[in-house]
């Protein structure tokens, strides 16, 4: 499984945006809201899981999507499922470790 992430600094905080890679370049739409997982904001670069378990454990901010990359997360003790949200069956999740 490959996970496509973008890793920046914001407020002299490590953030990482990642995603399951199958989901870059999508369009998710859901009534009237439609969001559009972006190279530009996810993709970077390509990563194994390996790579993406140690992101996920370093980062400061993390910006998740899909079900593999929360899935991922969540097993790794990262966040929580009540804070999952969902559209049109694609999961997100937002976390602040400050």
């Amino acid at each position: 499984m490959q996970f496509a992430i973008r890793s920046t600094n914001y407020q002299n905080q490590s953030m990482l945006n990642i995603c399951d890679a199958e989901l870059l370049g999508k369009k998710i739409i859901e009534g009237e809201l439609t969001m559009h997982i972006s190279e530009g904001y996810y993709g970077e670069r390509f990563v194994e899981k390996d790579e993406a378990e140690s992101l996920l454990k370093t980062s400061s901010i993390i910006n998740m999507a899909g079900k593999e990359t929360i899935s991922l997360s969540l097993k790794l003790g990262i966040g929580s499922e009540k804070a999952v949200k969902t559209v049109s069956d694609v999961p997100f999740l937002i976390i602040f470790n400050m």
